[in-house]
């Protein structure tokens, strides 16, 4: 089936039927930009849900677990500058709260509601402030509050992130579109993100839930940033079938389209990500290839993806192929040192484990010099391959990091 997806700009407000709008309650003082989003669908929404592996849940995570039971979602709501981590029961209270003072302001049923939060761990919400804002932020709601949400979910992150895709469906137009925010703390598993994504399609949730959960498979869960797994990560999908189609589900003629297309929604939006990393200034594909099992090649990729050393040569411009090695040696994949090759974009560094002949270190430097490469591990041990999607480590990582909280 000839693909007809096509990119076109816009956010989660794009697709029929959804509306947005933000607001700045003063959840954290020292930011200067809105820090309560709200997302929602004219109708209820058909949802699809992945969550933080991390076994520290936030409440809102955990809140959003049990609303996902019923299927169903119309309105999902966002506060940037506090993660509402590590909260006890207060925390999950105040995630309650936030949900029934969200479905009492849209006159709608409280597990239609989700809630999301991100920023610091460890401190209780300011619901006093969140309350104060809602009444605005409720009847600030319009079609076009999209791209004001990607801004206000924000935290390190330098640029917001939207995608937009259209498709034919039963040859009606149908769209699907995301917004996300990560840039620091961000490991395969998930990450320290949040994600939206909205279509206007008709969709079984069975089905849009395996969707989904292959599209992050495929996408938030191969990208690598510090190697760190975050506490509120949350992926949300909601379907409100404003396009007028029929039901999709697996069996439909224009299933895979719309499988393909929520694939590379998810995808577009890791990627942007892994460039807005905290600090980075090199992109990396990192693939290894001819692993014994798909678990080694995996295991070899992360690895060399989360090496500080590997990294930060990375950053430096320094060709230190001797870092890759020795983190695929300590990666628990399966291999014989002396059928290592390793190649950085076309350039070929390690044959049979040892210096290419004819090896040369300025093209090497070269290779490092450009914003964005490739390196190719081929293991020589079987057939299987994995790739990951991360960034150098600079001096700008630790120091947004190492002032985060103050």
């Amino acid at each position: 089936m000839k693909s007809d997806l096509k990119f076109i700009e816009g956010g989660v407000t794009t697709p029929l039927g959804f509306k947005a709008a933000t607001i700045r309650a003063g959840i954290k003082e020292s930011r200067k930009r809105d820090d309560l989003s709200l997302l929602v669908s004219e109708v209820p929404a058909t949802v699809a849900g992945t969550f933080t592996s991390n076994r520290v849940k936030a409440p809102p995570v955990k809140l959003c677990e049990r609303n996902l039971i019923w299927g169903q979602a119309q309105a999902i709501i966002i506060n940037a500058g506090c993660a509402n981590a590590c909260t006890g029961e207060q925390g999950f209270k105040d995630a309650e709260r936030m949900a029934d003072l969200t479905a009492v302001g849209l006159n709608i049923g409280k597990n239609l509601v989700f809630v999301c939060s991100t920023g610091t761990i460890g401190i209780p919400l300011p619901m006093n402030k969140i309350e104060s804002a809602l009444p605005g932020l409720i009847q600030a709601l319009s079609p076009k509050g999209g791209p004001a949400v990607a801004e206000a979910i924000l935290t390190t992150d330098l640029v917001k992130k939207e995608v937009a895709v259209t498709i034919s469906i039963e040859g009606k137009p149908v769209t699907i579109a995301g917004i996300t925010k990560g840039s620091g703390m961000i490991a395969p598993n998930m990450a320290t993100m949040l994600a939206f994504i909205t279509t206007d399609a008709t969709v079984d949730q069975r089905a849009l839930q395996d969707c989904l959960r292959h599209a992050v498979d495929l996408s938030f869960n191969r990208i690598l940033v510090d190697g760190d797994e975050s506490t509120n990560d949350t992926v949300l999908m909601m379907a409100n079938g404003a396009a007028g189609t029929a039901l999709l589900q697996k069996k439909h003629p224009d299933w895979k389209k719309f499988w393909n297309a929520v694939v590379m929604v998810c995808h577009e939006l890791a990627l942007k990500i892994v460039k807005d990393g905290e600090g980075a200034t090199r992109f990396v594909t990192v693939t290894v290839t001819g692993a014994a099992t798909r678990n080694d090649a995996r295991t070899a990729a992360r690895a060399i993806a989360k090496s500080p050393l590997v990294k930060t040569s990375w950053n430096g411009g320094d060709p230190n192929w001797g870092r890759l090695m020795a983190a695929i040696g300590y990666s628990g994949a399966r291999f014989e040192e002396s059928r290592i090759n390793i190649t950085f974009d076309n350039v070929c560094a390690v044959q049979g484990g040892i210096t290419a002949s004819g090896s040369s270190l300025k093209a090497l430097e070269q290779v490092y010099a450009k914003k964005e490469f490739t390196v190719t591990v081929d293991l020589q041990s079987g057939k299987s391959h994995h790739t990951v999607y991360t960034c150098d480590l600079s001096k700008d990582y630790v120091a947004i990091n190492a002032e985060y909280m103050t």
